[in-house]
């Protein structure tokens, strides 16, 4: 490293340490905290993460080799294994990673106070969430891409590989169907958004075809179509949902929309990953990190105070969002904010079967989380310069004046609601005030404010367009691990590119998750997703550890054992008090069948995860000193594409 790096790092140093001693209070206890000083510290310590952190993952613990040829390079097929330009590839990941957590998480968190929520979006993407995305990557890529339950049965053994195949395969169902649900309520009778993110598919083609067929390696080329056809589609979006005589033909039901988004899952499920998937992942990621971008341009020249207090009274609990304590419930609603288990699952998917080379990876699984945990600090950001006041009277049932005994005044919603013109009272889940928070801060940016309006429609279809991308490509690796569990009875399915098996499973996946949504359900499943989402997280890491443990390296443990304990620790422990919950809301006798109903189907989803998830942590356990004691040469891609390779491939 030469001179100039060393003091350009140890600025960034100081100047982080400074912006998090001020937002912590630990200087300038007296004065309101500028927002600023959020950015700041976030920026500097996720480049300092990247740079130092993962660096040391990549050599020390995973020993990145570029001589070790990929899955993508051994395989490929121009369907599922596809040798992907890294920036192409990153766009794909972020983009499929990326869904509701990392907006809608933290405008939850915020109930808590701005302080918890910033610590654990700060400390938990960078120690736990980057590091189980980064290794679980790298890990598949070294067994031919294949999902995590295959590496757990053919690493751990059968009963590790099964209870993850179960608990793998429900959580992305049950997830698929949740974030289905968000992205149908947000564009339901919303031709501007339906038009908007129906056109970003008939771009994404074009950009597959030209990338793939008329100008090959072109990057730049395709980039700069796709974005200016992008930004014409939003544009033009306005004008489709102003026409009378237009407007109507992109205005759908929720039904419809329903059926349209099976229709498109099954297509990017079975369409090779060059011609939709990819392209149209990656043009959605300059969406996401424009808009983001965007809105921290808008922290800048605000330069709003953060308005909420550090801790709220609703850290013991009773809160009109979460009414949980802030230990656990925090961790349990940022979820993929810091980490998040839907992640291992792209991961071991979609990602490792196009990864060119292996230090790809490091910018792929390390850098795109914590750019995630970028997007979620300013999804808090968003959260915490509004007034407490407007935040609890748009995203809780609880009324003005219950508000304002508590000791809070809303101050602006009233203007919001001129400006916008339509009521924004008691628009719960997080959506809404997402919107409102970036709709103010966007509107501050220099002749913007007369824009109000449009942002907040804006935000709303970036929204949509965030969580779709996930829908996109979990439904495709959801194809691969059925295909995988099904190829236990019938062989030729675990040929991904075999169409009858392709096609079968790609039903099985999307009828399933369809219709959670079409009978709406997932209503009843969604408030144990997040438990059920970190429980994998954790499983994950679990299965990373003894990976590592059979690698012999034991110096390095700490790196997944530490984030491993405390994910699962949290996260059982959310279990335990929710199965509480439910035990007590089921004494009530004058509970109508229904509602008996839900309580018992919700508890038990999540005894069921909660035991699958301790088998899994005491089978591995069990095994871990006999691993520290056996031989063991890491596998190497290669050999029949349908297993993992048991021994390294010969040069």
């Amino acid at each position: 490293m030469s001179g100039f790096m060393k003091i350009f790092w140890v600025f960034v140093a100081l100047l982080g340490g400074f912006a998090f001693a001020v937002v912590t209070k630990m200087v300038r206890p007296a004065e309101q905290v500028s927002a600023v000083w959020m950015l700041v510290a976030a920026v500097c310590l996720y480049l300092l993460a990247y740079r130092f952190y993962s660096a040391f993952i990549a050599a020390k613990i995973l020993a990145l080799d570029d001589r070790h040829r990929t899955p993508a390079e051994l395989f490929a097929d121009g369907h599922d294994y596809d040798p992907t330009n890294k920036w192409v590839l990153f766009g794909h990941h972020f983009a499929a990673i990326a869904g509701a957590g990392p907006l809608i998480g933290p405008i939850l968190a915020a109930q808590f106070g701005y302080l918890p929520g910033m610590l654990w979006i700060l400390i938990g993407a960078v120690m736990a969430g980057a590091v189980h995305d980064f290794i679980i990557l790298v890990m598949s890529i070294r067994r031919n891409g294949k999902s995590l339950p295959e590496i757990a049965k053919a690493e751990i053994g059968p009963i590790t590989g099964f209870a993850a195949m179960l608990a793998t395969f429900f959580i992305i169902i049950v997830a698929l169907a949740g974030l289905g649900m968000v992205v149908v309520k947000a564009l339901a009778h919303s031709a501007w958004g339906t038009f908007t993110i129906g056109m970003t598919i008939p771009i994404a083609l074009l950009m597959g075809f030209y990338l793939r067929k008329l100008r090959p390696g072109r990057v730049g080329e395709v980039s700069l179509i796709g974005v200016v056809l992008l930004i014409l589609a939003v544009i033009f979006g306005k004008t489709v949902a102003d026409s009378t005589l237009i407007a109507p033909y992109f205005i759908f039901s929720e039904k419809a929309l329903i059926l349209l988004l099976v229709a498109y899952g099954f297509l990017a499920s079975v369409l090779p990953v060059w011609m939709l998937l990819a392209p149209r992942d990656y043009l959605s990621t300059y969406m996401k990190i424009g808009t983001v971008t965007l809105l921290a341009i808008g922290i800048l020249f605000m330069a709003p105070d953060i308005v909420f207090p550090a801790v709220t009274q609703f850290a013991d609990g009773g809160g009109p969002i979460i009414p949980g304590p802030l230990f656990p419930y925090l961790f349990i609603t940022i979820a993929c904010g810091a980490i998040s288990g839907f992640h291992s699952l792209i991961s071991t998917g979609t990602t490792p079967k196009m990864l060119r080379k292996e230090s790809d990876a490091r910018i792929i699984g390390y850098g795109a989380m914590i750019t995630e945990g970028f997007v979620s600090m300013m999804a808090l950001i968003a959260a915490v310069t509004l007034d407490p006041g407007d935040y609890f009277l748009i995203n809780s049932p609880l009324t003005e004046e219950a508000i304002r005994a508590l000791g809070w005044v809303p101050e602006k919603i009233r203007m919001f609601e001129a400006e916008i013109g339509i009521s924004l009272e008691h628009r719960t889940g997080g959506a809404v005030t997402l919107a409102v928070g970036m709709a103010n801060i966007l509107s501050g940016i220099p002749g913007m404010k007369a824009l109000i309006a449009y942002w907040y429609n804006f935000a709303l279809m970036f929204e949509a367009l965030f969580i779709l991308t996930t829908i996109d490509a979990g439904t495709r690796v959801a194809r691969f691990i059925v295909q995988e569990s099904l190829g236990y009875f019938y062989k030729p399915l675990r040929q991904y590119t075999w169409w009858p098996g392709m096609l079968l499973t790609s039903v099985i996946v999307v009828v399933c998750w369809g219709y959670l949504i079409w009978t709406g359900n997932v209503a009843t499943i969604w408030p144990m997703f997040g438990i059920s989402n970190q429980l994998l997280a954790g499983l994950a890491l679990t299965i990373a550890t003894s990976i590592l443990i059979k690698m012999k390296k034991l110096r390095y443990l700490w790196v997944t054992l530490i984030p491993m304990v405390f994910v699962l620790t949290v996260t059982l422990t959310t279990a335990v008090m929710e199965v509480q919950k439910y035990l007590r809301l089921l004494d009530d006798p004058a509970l109508d069948l229904l509602k008996t109903f839900t309580y018992r189907l919700n508890m038990t989803l999540i005894i069921t995860m909660a035991t699958l998830a301790v088998i899994i942590v005491i089978d591995n356990i069990r095994k871990w000193a006999g691993f520290a004691k056996m031989p063991y040469t890491e596998p190497i891609s290669g050999g029949d594409r349908s297993a993992v390779p048991s021994l390294p491939a010969a040069d």
